[in-house]
């Protein structure tokens, strides 16, 4: 298992975000490393892949001690899908396995909202990203009816603690808090490991 290649990430992403770069840098840059990680297949822990028959999951993988930016990976079981919900920060989105498809939407005058385009299928090593700035409300949705699809996301803040909102076609928000799907976090710091290796 690669996990030093998401120990590389974290830390690319926490250099970036110690910088002080802009959102269009942080977009930019973060989203040149999220393509290097999801690049190969060979470092998800299992036990942070697995699908639920119930809903979709999202586990962390990262949180930043300041909840400055948290990664986490998104296990859809076939069909699965979203509500239609926003984040309120930035935020980057890599298909790892799988393919899944996302649909945007933007809110009217009133606060309805309404779709901004037909929706975007992302493959394995496509890149996504969002923000209130650029674009905050989609739907996701696993493009197979038959199998698994992961993608792994970075977010500009502890995204399970994060008041956000889902929204019905209408348009009105409602209230919600996504938290984790998992109780434990990967070890990324035991390199007694890789030193054996060396």
């Amino acid at each position: 298992m690669a996990l030093h290649k998401l120990r590389e990430f974290v830390a690319e992403i926490a250099t970036l975000v110690d910088s002080g770069a802009s959102e269009s840098t942080l977009l930019d840059q973060g989203g040149l490393a999220l393509r290097e990680l999801i690049r190969v297949d060979d470092w998800l822990p299992p036990q942070y892949a697995q699908p639920s028959s119930e809903r979709y999951q999202q586990f962390l993988l990262y949180a930043d001690a300041r909840q400055r930016f948290s990664v986490v990976s998104f296990v859809w079981g076939p069909g699965q899908q979203t509500p239609i919900h926003d984040h309120t920060v930035w935020g980057l989105i890599g298909v790892l396995r799988g393919a899944e498809f996302a649909a945007p939407y933007a809110r009217n005058d009133d606060g309805t909202l309404r779709e901004a385009g037909p929706e975007v299928r992302l493959e394995a090593g496509d890149v996504e990203a969002v923000s209130p700035a650029i674009g905050d409300i989609h739907r996701v949705r696993n493009a197979y009816d038959d199998r698994t699809s992961i993608s792994i996301h970075v977010y500009g803040a502890n995204i399970g603690a994060v008041r956000r909102s889902t929204y019905q076609a209408h348009g009105l928000p409602k209230p919600f808090i996504s938290g984790y799907s998992n109780d434990t976090l990967p070890n990324l710091w035991d390199l007694s490991k890789e030193l054996h290796r060396s």
